[in-house]
């Protein structure tokens, strides 16, 4: 399943998110949806569409709720009574549901996430939360393992992360070539996970462990 990963990018390119005052208003969207269905060749006045620009608005303020949140808030919280305890913390199958920023289309698959505390630990639950922030965004994996990495870097200062995300892309799926069931896995390792092949092992063998 797993692969070894490569070495870090130089620099990673930060997105800017739109203000407040950029951002269409909910009729300015829906407007829109109803344009995608006459191009699509429907009537945006047909009974069983006349409510969907509604429907899709609604999905994408679920679908794109990332961009409203802020990972290192949720990473803010940490706890240092950790006993001495400097082993694997790693949650597994993660879900993942992303959209592609080429396509808009969504890709799902799982995260695997761990790290290695120094002087501090975060609540486990906080760690799904960020990879779930940044799939919640357009995005591409490959820039999602990077940035659910550096979060975790930048917050907790570990001895190394590693992260594994493997998903579909229905981009590729359902459209272009039409090759199913075909995943993409993206890693990334930092610290002692790159740096000791022995412990970027154990973690890839827990990743495939049913």
């Amino acid at each position: 399943m797993a692969s070894f990963g490569d070495d870090r990018p130089a620099s990673v390119t930060v997105r800017p998110e739109l203000k407040p005052s950029q951002r269409p208003s909910r009729e300015e969207a829906m407007e829109a949806v109803k344009t995608l269905i006459a191009w699509a060749g429907d009537d945006p006045q047909r009974e069983g569409v006349i409510d969907t620009p509604k429907r899709v608005v609604d999905a994408y303020e679920e679908w794109f709720s990332g961009y409203r949140a802020d990972p290192v808030k949720e990473l803010s919280r940490t706890f240092e009574d950790v006993q001495g305890y400097d082993d694997i913390v790693m949650l597994r199958d993660i879900d993942v549901e992303s959209h592609c920023e080429h396509h808009m289309a969504p890709f799902l698959g799982k995260a695997y996430v761990a790290y290695l505390p120094k002087d501090k630990v975060v609540g486990i639950s906080k760690i799904a939360r960020v990879v779930e922030i940044f799939s919640k965004r357009l995005q591409t994996q490959e820039t999602m393992t990077q940035q659910i990495c550096d979060a975790i870097e930048d917050s907790l200062a570990p001895g190394g992360v590693a992260i594994l995300i493997d998903a579909e892309h229905q981009c590729m799926t359902t459209r272009g070539v039409h090759h199913k069931h075909v995943s993409t896995i993206t890693t990334q390792f930092t610290g002692a996970f790159k740096e000791d092949r022995d412990l970027q092992r154990r973690f890839l063998d827990f990743c495939n462990r049913k």
